[in-house]
């Protein structure tokens, strides 16, 4: 039961193998912000083109992310993030687009 007395000296909030990963827990963030945003957004019409980019960046920074991942924690945050920017993305599609309206 010693083990049990340890304290908890994993690091950061990410990184469940005790060491740091900046790229990786900026990536996470970043994915995270662009998701949330792409998916409040693309409830609104007329904010389709914000909803779109935001989107496909999210998708691109989360699928990127993925594959550089180290721990369970990142992966966890980044489907979050895939997932909401994602569903932003083609709601925001489905609005009008990347360019919908520019090209007129």
């Amino acid at each position: 039961m010693a083990q049990a007395m340890r304290p908890n000296t994993a690091g950061g909030l990410f990184a469940t193998d005790g060491k740091s990963h900046p790229l990786q827990d900026a990536l996470l963030a970043a994915t995270l912000v662009l998701g949330i945003t792409s998916f409040i957004t693309a409830m609104f019409h007329h904010l389709h083109l914000l909803s779109s980019w935001t989107g496909l960046v999210g998708i691109l920074t989360g699928a990127y992310g993925q594959w550089i991942s180290v721990t369970t924690r990142e992966r966890f945050g980044l489907v979050l993030g895939l997932g909401a920017a994602a569903v932003g993305f083609f709601l925001g599609m489905a609005h009008g687009g990347l360019f919908g309206g520019l090209l007129d």
